[in-house]
């Protein structure tokens, strides 16, 4: 009864240390989370797809609602993008971690020499901007609409009309799709909250940069860097460069067991 209890008050504990972490302003928030092939081409393709597939099951074991904004199959294997809305108690916070490139190494299933592959596939989460608690001012005139047809598995339509929105703000060059909602409409307005998340990212990042520079600090390039390695051949491993937390359970983190790489990020970012 008393290992129980202990076990029982060891997990309150790690709950309460984990929940200490995310005071950020939008930590509680709703997350966006895409996903880009990289360099690697039908490899990369499908390297998105496990991203996708691995990120969905994380949501499913955390209890978070999973709601796709757009999901583009790439050319006869995987997916040319992936874009999530996840709900759910510090669903940016806890994915903040997420943020960067990951990088994949293994044997090309698509290579008839069955040699291994490297390939690349970047990650980018921002919040859910709240209406009520931040304006994000866009003015319409900078940013170009453009409607097509939806599109399904195999590139094939599966609408009869032209429902799929794509917005291009033309300032910055930020291009949002969003294609799975039910109506035109319906898929304009997520697109206008996934531009307001990606603005206030950037200008978060400026400020960020700005004051790295006061401080003499060089930033990286989050696309740009590698933050985890999913090695698959000639051994099994996946290390997080950040916390160096490494696991050989390869399986059941692409199965969506990634919550020790989630939360050592935090509890490493927590001690620097």
């Amino acid at each position: 009864e008393i290992e129980n209890d202990l076990e029982r008050l060891e997990k309150m504990l790690d709950d309460f240390e984990v929940e200490s972490w995310f005071n950020g302003r939008f930590d509680s928030s709703d997350a966006i989370l895409s996903i880009h092939p990289g360099s690697g081409g039908l490899e990369a393709q499908d390297w998105t797809e496990m991203l996708y597939r691995m990120y969905s099951r994380y949501a499913d074991s955390k209890g978070w609602k999973v709601k796709v904004l757009d999901l583009v199959p790439g050319e006869g294997i995987g997916l040319d993008r992936a874009s999530l809305q996840i709900e759910g108690r510090n669903a940016y916070g806890m994915l903040r971690s997420e943020s960067g490139v990951h990088r994949l190494v293994r044997i090309s299933p698509t290579d008839d020499k069955k040699r291994r592959h490297t390939t690349f596939a970047a990650v980018e989460v921002i919040p859910v901007l709240p209406d009520n608690d931040i304006s994000v001012e866009i003015d319409p005139n900078d940013v170009r609409v453009d409607v097509y047809r939806a599109s399904g598995p195999g590139g094939q339509c599966v609408n009869t009309t032209d429902s799929a929105v794509r917005l291009t703000h033309i300032p910055t060059g930020i291009v949002v799709t969003c294609q799975n909602e039910k109506s035109q409409l319906q898929n304009k307005e997520a697109a206008f909250r996934v531009l307001r998340g990606r603005l206030y990212e950037l200008e978060e990042k400026k400020r960020e940069a700005e004051l790295a520079e006061l401080r003499g600090e060089k930033m990286d390039n989050s696309f740009g860097s590698q933050i985890r390695n999913y090695v698959l051949y000639p051994y099994r491993l996946i290390k997080d460069t950040r916390s160096n937390i490494e696991s050989g359970n390869v399986e059941a983190a692409l199965d969506g067991d990634i919550d020790e790489f989630v939360v050592g990020y935090h509890r490493w970012k927590a001690s620097l």
